[in-house]
């Protein structure tokens, strides 16, 4: 067991089941590894070598309750309130944390778990709201919320708050602070919709392909992306799976894609991620037109980790990269850079994929299964908007 905040030079890394003692917000705190959980426990008092002491023979006990089987993952047990009664009569009641610190805290507890693509598209946004808010949230909620109001979107800041309270949640459950002030604060707030999905006609569709096909401008054309926007519009795909598609995962016959992976773009850089957004593995057949230009595409000497959709210098794409260039260049060129007053993308791709299998019949379910998507989502965000595009209301 140790008492410093950090190791000497030197000194290896601490196992797992070894308690360390770390001030937080001048108060004693032990943090520590047991079965693949994080733990917290606030001893609630300052620094002082007489309180140390108190915290040592915590860790220690802790520590002894790991090697005896008698680790109380409650924590109850090890509590200032029955371990450390016989510390100075007048002991200092727990300070709470600033909402930052938590944060942190809660932010350390939840990356082992979660996608790089949610750490840096909702955890760190949370981050530089905290920094452009003077008042700290736990001191005063009310006056956070409305600096928080002052600096961002609503909606935004519905998010913000909604995680803010997962946090305080967490908090509370591991006896950091009492209370969560902000538990349900977020529901006052409006959320944003997302934009309804807009997708290409068949005509539209082919002409987007065909202008990929033909392009001739000097230099750098985008005839290369032709075979990846064919698929994007084939598949019904997300373009991050796509792009991280790589001919391990298409059968030798090319009549089947096994969607298992994708490449997303963090913070600037590529992350692999072993499996697509809503976490299921699924196969799709490959219809003959498919099949014909997997076969045409796939290089004679391949091996089962080189992408199918490599970027012209043979690396992976950025789809952002190929949004902001090639997509939106070829898409002005065809007049269809955008439809309803929105900005088409490489996602309406998979918008049209979907709009047009529904047109032809088939099923929510089957389309969900083909895409990744739950039912529910085709069923209220496709179907029945198309529904009532063609629904009238009767003459009486």
């Amino acid at each position: 067991m140790t008492s410093s905040n950090s190791s000497p030079p030197g000194k290896q890394r601490r196992s797992k089941g070894t308690v360390q003692i770390k001030v937080s917000n001048s108060r004693l705190q032990l943090v520590f590894s047991w079965q693949g959980q994080r733990y917290y426990l606030s001893i609630g008092l300052p620094d002082t070598p007489l309180n140390r002491k108190g915290a040592e023979r915590v860790a220690r006990q802790i520590e002894l309750d790991f090697v005896s089987g008698n680790f109380d993952p409650s924590l109850d047990k090890y509590r200032p309130q029955s371990v450390l009664r016989v510390q100075e009569p007048d002991i200092t009641p727990k300070v709470t944390p600033k909402l930052k610190a938590l944060w942190e805290q809660y932010m350390d507890y939840k990356s082992p778990h979660v996608s790089p693509k949610t750490i840096n598209g909702t955890y760190e946004p949370v981050v530089a709201h905290l920094k452009r808010c003077k008042t700290d949230g736990l001191q005063d909620p009310l006056k956070f919320r409305m600096e928080l109001l002052q600096v961002t979107t609503e909606s935004q800041a519905r998010r913000t708050l909604m995680q803010l309270s997962a946090a305080c949640k967490w908090g509370t459950k591991h006896s950091l602070i009492d209370t969560n002030p902000f538990d349900g604060m977020y529901k006052d707030l409006t959320p944003s919709k997302p934009a309804p999905p807009i997708a290409f006609s068949i005509e539209e569709r082919d002409r987007i392909i065909k202008a990929f096909e033909n392009d001739t401008r000097p230099g750098i054309n985008y005839r290369h992306y032709a075979p990846f926007v064919k698929f994007l519009f084939w598949t019904g795909c997300r373009p991050c799976e796509a792009i991280g598609l790589r001919w391990g995962n298409v059968s030798p016959d090319c009549s089947r894609v096994h969607f298992c992976e994708s490449i997303v773009e963090v913070s600037g850089r590529l992350e692999r991620r072993y499996e697509d957004k809503t976490a299921v593995k699924r196969w799709f057949s490959c219809p003959p037109r498919l099949k014909e230009l997997l076969q045409k595409i796939r290089p004679e000497n391949f091996g089962p980790d080189d992408l199918v959709f490599p970027s012209p210098t043979g690396k992976a794409m950025v789809e952002s990269n190929f949004s902001d260039r090639a997509w939106s260049k070829i898409l002005e060129k065809v007049g269809l850079a955008s439809k309803d007053g929105i900005k088409m993308t490489p996602y309406n791709c998979r918008d049209t994929f979907i709009t047009l299998q529904a047109t032809q019949g088939n099923s929510s379910t089957t389309i969900a299964r083909w895409v990744g998507n739950s039912s529910k989502v085709i069923e209220e965000r496709y179907l029945d908007r198309m529904k009532l595009d063609h629904l009238r209301p009767t003459d009486v």
